[in-house]
């Protein structure tokens, strides 16, 4: 038997030298896939933020791309940049101001670290992987409002995260009107609550943001920003800002963050609750997203009741709220059926104690709906509503974790990082068959609920002949148990639809809920 302990994210090791957001200086050098910034002085008269217009053309051989700068503050103008091959770049600057148009310069990118993989990007239809090839299995957390809290409490759900199994956070851009905190920092110059100027960003936020997307990278986690959520309820505004100061909004936030590798993008979180904001306008955010965006990062959005219709280009995978959806395999496959996007079922409630009927699964229901939605060839997400004596959770605010599910959480993101690079597809979803992988070559299957004594040795028939072998474990996925099966079972044709083992054998169960099966060809 084998016992998983919790995943420890991978540091990458030593590069070229960044400050403290991660960012290379213009001369570089650059890792590729790495952030380098252009710094220019420029007039700090008038309103900066509405007057200057600043970009970059970035090119190497016959590529470019084209990046837009932003006003940082101080006569400060900033262009950032992530190259996406090694050798040397070149650059030339764009602006209606003399002082900062025509400059030129070249840097090289070299070699990623250990630990850079890229972007995450879809592949193979249904799921993810880094830019560089490499497997991404989201095993992602939401804590909305933990780059808002004070600074210990932010160091504390880094630490936290360091050692916890997740490897993607949603959390949000904008505060939220929680009466437990009172954010040192807000994106527009003025005075809380009410009083902005919204033409005028404040740097000092977005900095502090940008600081936090630098640590989860560094920790290997994936920042799924959103851009815009419900949760103000009008106590400072930003849920309901002006149609011309969302787009302006969502252009510099773009510029100061598409060069971090680690950024995802969700238009908001349930984005229904938002009334003032009609159905056309989540097209047009997406749009601006996705043209002033020179990397395209993925790109989603976050229903309560109504969902978007995910088939629209711009959304690159599909972010659903479905509190029992991903309870049965055969329900969570059906939104990947329809949408034939990557689904991640990124609110399925959460472990916890709250009075709230969204709040209170257990640990045992929490994992469970990862590996149901694992056998249906899509992700799920995590969250936890324990309160504390100081009644924050982490769902909301960070911290530390205290429920069942994170350690068998890691374990779940270990046997996922044993299967096949392509991701698991469903074998059988048309007959109620608990098994995903891939046909003739790898079987993961699971009996939720279920307390089985026995498996029959019987696999769909697609992709196998007589006299294929393979061997198989037992999973244990709440006491994280893997145990072998004695012997190799050789299949043969049962009937027109099944392979059975050829000695007609069973694989013992020990008839407790939450066990799995892995079965794998033997060459």
């Amino acid at each position: 038997m084998a016992l998983c302990a919790p995943l420890a994210h991978a540091q990458p090791k030593s590069g070229p030298s960044v400050n403290g957001f991660g960012i290379a200086a213009a001369n570089g050098p650059v890792e590729k896939w790495g952030t380098i910034e252009i710094e220019l002085a420029g007039p700090s008269t008038g309103n900066p933020f509405m007057e200057v217009e600043l970009s970059a053309v970035f090119r190497q051989g016959q590529r470019q791309l084209q990046a837009t700068g932003f006003y940082d503050g101080d006569g400060k103008y900033k262009i950032r940049f992530m190259p996406d091959s090694v050798g040397v770049w070149q650059y030339e600057t764009s602006s209606n101001r003399p002082i900062l148009n025509g400059k030129r310069g070249s840097f090289t990118a070299v070699a990623p670290a250990t630990g850079n993989h890229g972007p995450v990007r879809v592949r193979n239809t249904f799921h993810f992987g880094y830019e560089d090839g490499t497997p991404f299995w989201q095993v992602g957390t939401t804590s909305y409002a933990w780059a808002h809290q004070g600074e210990q409490l932010q160091q504390q759900t880094l630490q936290t995260l360091a050692t916890s199994p997740f490897n993607k956070i949603r959390m949000a851009v904008f505060p939220n009107s929680d009466v437990k905190n009172t954010p040192s920092l807000y994106p527009f110059e003025g005075t809380a609550p009410l009083q902005w100027d919204f033409s005028r960003f404040n740097p000092a936020f977005f900095r502090h943001l940008e600081q936090r997307i630098s640590q989860l990278r560094t920790l290997g986690i994936e920042a799924d920003l959103i851009l815009f959520h419900p949760y103000d309820k009008g106590h400072w505004g930003f849920d309901r800002m002006p149609a011309d100061v969302n787009e302006r909004y969502l252009k510099y936030v773009v510029a100061r963050l598409a060069a971090y590798r680690n950024v995802w993008w969700s238009m908001a979180n349930e984005f229904d609750f938002l009334k003032e904001k009609k159905p056309e306008d989540w097209d047009r955010y997406f749009e601006i997203v996705q043209m002033s965006d020179p990397y395209q990062h993925l790109r989603s959005i976050h229903n309560a009741f109504v969902l978007y219709n995910h088939t629209k280009p711009w959304v690159t995978h599909v972010s659903i709220q479905n509190g029992a959806v991903t309870e049965d395999y055969e329900r969570a496959v059906l939104y990947r059926d329809v949408y034939n996007k990557p689904v991640v079922y990124d609110e399925v409630k959460y472990e916890g104690n709250f009075p709230q009927r969204w709040g209170q699964l257990s640990g045992e229901d929490m994992v469970l709906r990862f590996w149901e939605g694992a056998i249906a060839g899509t992700y799920v997400g995590h969250g936890e509503t324990f309160t504390e004596p100081s009644g924050r959770a982490w769902t909301g605010q960070g911290g530390t974790l205290h429920g069942q599910s994170p350690a068998r959480l890691a374990f779940f993101r270990k046997i996922l990082s044993e299967s096949p690079a392509e991701g698991l597809e469903p074998i059988d979803k048309w007959q109620g068959n608990p098994f995903a992988g891939k046909h003739a070559q790898y079987y993961l299957g699971y009996f939720g609920r279920d307390t089985p004594t026995a498996w029959p040795f019987v696999l769909f028939k697609t992709g196998l002949a007589d006299g294929m072998k393979f061997r198989a474990e037992v999973i244990d996925t709440w006491n994280m148990t893997v145990t072998p099966v004695d012997g190799i079972f050789e299949v043969k044709k049962r009937d027109n639809y099944t392979f059975a083992d050829k000695d007609g054998r069973s694989i013992a169960l020990p008839g407790r809920p939450y066990m799995a099966l892995r079965i794998v060809r033997v060459p």
